[in-house]
């Protein structure tokens, strides 16, 4: 399928926290305010920061990306998506610095006529985000930091599509 020339991108890097609330209503709306009344379908993943990994406890999850380049490569992720489905509008908010167990570290949203092309197009963008952009992750943990590899299983994801 080809992307739809009018679909409205949002990415955005910060350190505030975001409202999932507020964020899937901008999603749904026009550049007027206005809902767009095309989307019949809204799909949303919220990624949070877990108190375990590994086994060991999770004190703080300090995020780092480089400026510039994270946003392009979301970016690209997203024309992937575009090209694949038909969508109205996707978003993407990734948090950065220092968060603790249960912040909010991620949000996607897509807005699609049809949820088969939502729910597709957020995972998608999900699974990419996680392997492709440019985010490191390192841990406070109680006997000291790490820093978070890749896992095997990010990349098995991936192959499906």
């Amino acid at each position: 399928m080809s992307a739809l020339a009018d679909c409205r991108i949002r990415i955005q890097i910060q350190q505030e926290p975001f409202d999932v609330g507020l964020q899937t209503r901008l999603l749904r709306a026009t550049a007027d305010g206005q809902l767009d009344r095309r989307v019949g379908a809204v799909a949303s993943f919220v990624g949070t920061v877990r108190d375990l990994n590994e086994g060991d406890v999770v004190k703080v999850l300090n995020l780092e990306h480089y400026p510039g380049m994270t946003e392009s490569a979301i970016a690209e992720i997203i024309k992937d998506a575009q090209q694949r489905w038909p969508l109205y509008a996707i978003s993407v908010i990734h948090r950065i610095g220092p968060l603790r167990p249960a912040d909010e570290i991620v949000w996607v949203g897509v807005a699609s006529a049809h949820r088969e092309a939502a729910l597709a197009a957020c995972a998608f963008v999900m699974d990419f985000l996680k392997s492709r952009a440019p985010f490191w992750k390192k841990e406070e943990l109680n006997a000291g930091s790490r820093w978070v590899s890749a896992r095997d299983s990010d990349e098995e994801a991936l192959k499906r599509w």
